[in-house]
């Protein structure tokens, strides 16, 4: 392990945080715990904790010895000083003296003795960091000491490895429990210089913040070289099929298994991210893959984001998709049930009112591919996939050692099913299109654009494609959400293709789809040549067909249903003189949205269509408002709000159109009209 400290960086930060009235000892703590926090083999995702014994203000001015101790919620690899909130030290030293303290009990009196009230809660193993005499104290999760400590005789091995330095302690749950043990170790020999955290981690403390992130560095690197030593070949392979199928053809029948039923033709959906290298294969594809998964995770602390452990499937041949998709189905239902028998038969064993989780999981390895993170947003599926890559490598190492042998699962579901984290998932509510993957086109106009916003904004993640790929990636930057822009030619059938196998690529599917893209040609009908009238054609009706065939060729792989949306024109059904090239194929791309509605209805797949009229827009620029008004002796303003309402209809009001159509889980074949109000356009 690579020791990254730098005393010029690390005086630079102590220069810029002095300036903010950040103190030296404050200022080193946030660069140690960032060095920690940004290696992935240390600390993975609000994992892990540090601290420092300092002294702090309140709000009277009044002057405490305090620990300051990594937040609940930060990242250690981004910390800022706000991020290690400062409890009063004589409350968490007194604590000391209990004989019992419940986790919730502990959690109010820390938050009771903060210096800032409004602080975050400090880490749940803050009692071992006050308990400790040191003033710096460092805590990981380092994949090299796990494949140490998942063995069925850790104890021996680690004394072999680091003698008398480090103090080992066996596996109990982080909070008061583990503090007072902890303590009485050290307190039995205060010659060592860290704690081996059995099934767990490790700790490391000094005087000094160098001194405590050296000896991180220094006792990690002496696992690594334990793990180089031992040499096993930790796998051997099973046979793989001559073709395989690529992830992203396999990816929506997974995503569509793996979706939460929440009721009848409801499904909380899911993201995914895939990851491969030769040494995440080399475990996938070993013939003990599915038997590793049964036993648990390399840490606790995992639990939380990947389960019990990871789903095993078989590898995917290629040309025969269908029949892999019934296999994944199955491997799911084996999971699911597994995971059930578990909740049940662990929940048994006390009174505790739990909510069990939803049982799918969040972590696949697939022979031959790689693995694939799940989550209800891409955020939530990377972290997924980051701790599946991290377990690849903790349990690779703990085979080369020995054998894997983790926490057991009865213990295990103690950490999943902890009351603190219950309680913060009953309190995070997903959105109303969380998880869920739109795709638009003519996404970088007006309509897209706040279409785009609009369902970013409900959690959707959003596929924002147009004509000009830069115009897509920038409307993606703006709405956020991780959302992607992409270029593409809907009048190309292939260019279309493409685009959905991005979305796939990047989200796992895709749930909506609007097609949106359009384009006006003048001329009466009788005088117009029929390279316009079939150009006009090609984009406003042949494009709307190949979106809604690829939306519908995922949509029967997910096996979720859909929505596809389409966006016709108040010229559909009130044809306006010399807009005949634009009416007629806006007419078919009405009913073409009727007959998906008609023929893939049974599947759940809805669809519905919205008519829009004097939008502000690629096709309604300004300078042919400004024409139309003076054409018609109106002012623009009139022009604009020449409808029963006297109101401008605005692109928003067209994206809220499509946000209902996408959430009325009960219509199809709907068309809604967003113009203000023309009886002439109305349907009858």
């Amino acid at each position: 392990m690579q020791n990254l400290w730098n005393s010029s960086h690390a005086e630079k930060l102590v220069e810029d945080y002095a300036a903010k009235g950040v103190g030296r000892d404050l200022a080193l703590r946030v660069y140690t715990t960032r060095l920690l926090g940004g290696e992935p083999r240390l600390v993975l995702h609000g994992g892990g904790n540090t601290s420092l014994k300092t002294r702090a203000k309140d709000i009277l001015g009044q002057e405490w010895e305090v620990l300051c101790v990594k937040g609940s919620g930060w990242d250690m690899g981004v910390i800022e000083p706000a991020g290690l909130p400062a409890v009063k030290m004589d409350a968490l030293l007194a604590a000391r003296k209990l004989d019992a303290l419940s986790d919730e009990d502990m959690v109010a009196m820390q938050r009771a003795n903060l210096i800032d009230a409004y602080a975050p809660n400090p880490s749940i193993e803050t009692l071992l960091h006050a308990f400790l005499p040191h003033k710096f104290v460092d805590h990981t999760h380092s994949t090299a000491i796990l494949a140490l400590v998942d063995q069925e005789d850790s104890e021996p091995l680690c004394r072999e490895v680091f003698g008398k330095r480090l103090g080992f302690v066996p596996y109990i749950k982080p909070g008061f429990d583990l503090a007072k043990a902890a303590a009485d170790i050290y307190d039995a020999d205060p010659s060592m210089e860290g704690f081996i955290l059995d099934k767990h981690g490790i700790f490391t403390f000094a005087q000094g913040a160098k001194e405590a992130y050296d000896l991180m560095i220094e006792f990690v690197t002496m696992a690594e070289d334990c793990v180089a030593r031992k040499g096993k070949k930790p796998f051997v392979s099973v046979a793989l099929p001559t073709a395989l199928a690529k992830p992203a053809e396999i990816g929506p029948y997974l995503r569509g298994a793996i979706a939460i039923p929440e009721g009848e033709e409801r499904f909380g959906r899911m993201v995914s991210d895939f990851r491969t290298s030769p040494k995440i294969l080399d475990y996938v594809n070993a013939k003990t893959a599915e038997e590793l998964a049964t036993r648990g995770v390399s840490t606790p602390d995992l639990s939380i984001r990947i389960k019990t452990g990871p789903m095993v499937l078989p590898a995917p041949e290629a040309g025969k998709l269908e029949e892999y998709g019934e296999t994944i189905r199955a491997k799911v239902t084996e999971f699911s049930a597994r995971y059930r028998d578990y909740f049940e038969t662990n929940d048994a064993r006390d009174d505790v009112k739990r909510t069990m989780l939803d049982p799918m999981p969040r972590l696949t390895l697939v022979r031959g591919l790689g693995l694939f993170g799940h989550g209800r947003s891409l955020k939530e599926a990377k972290v997924a996939a980051d701790c599946g890559e991290m377990l690849v490598e903790a349990v690779t190492g703990a085979e080369t050692v020995g054998a894997f042998h983790p926490l057991a699962l009865s213990d295990l579901f103690e950490l999943e099913y902890w009351s603190l984290e219950q309680a913060k998932l009953a309190a995070n509510k997903p959105k109303a299109l969380s998880g869920q993957v739109m795709l638009i086109t003519g996404g970088a106009g007006a309509i897209g654009t706040a279409t785009a916003r609009l369902f970013a904004a409900q959690g959707a993640h959003v596929v924002v494609v147009d004509l000009d790929a830069g115009k897509a990636e920038a409307v993606a930057r703006e709405v956020g959400n991780a959302a992607v822009g992409v270029g593409a030619d809907v009048t190309d059938p292939a260019s279309v293709r493409a685009a959905f196998d991005r979305a796939v690529e990047v989200y796992g599917g895709v749930d909506i789809a609007i097609s949106n893209a359009g384009a006006a040609w003048q001329g009466r009908i009788g005088e117009l040549d029929d390279a316009t009238l079939r150009r006009s054609f090609e984009l406003n009706f042949f494009a709307h067909q190949s979106v809604a065939k690829n939306a519908v060729r995922i949509f029967q792989m997910q096996k979720t249903g859909g929505v596809l949306l389409f966006n016709t024109s108040k010229q559909a059904v009130n044809p306006g003189a010399n807009f005949g090239a634009y009416g007629l194929p806006k007419a078919a791309t009405l009913f073409l949205s009727r007959q998906y509605a008609l023929d893939y209805g049974p599947d759940g797949i809805r669809s519905n269509a919205v008519n829009a009229d004097r939008i502000r827009s690629g096709l309604l620029t300004d300078e042919m408002i400004a024409s139309r008004a003076k054409a018609r002796g109106v002012s623009e303003k009139d022009y604009m709000g020449g409808n029963l309402l006297g109101l401008e209809v605005r692109a928003e009001d067209v994206a809220q159109a499509f946000l209902h159509q996408a959430l009325a889980e009960r219509t199809t074949a709907d068309v809604t009209t967003v113009d203000g109000g023309n009886i002439a356009a109305a349907l009858r």
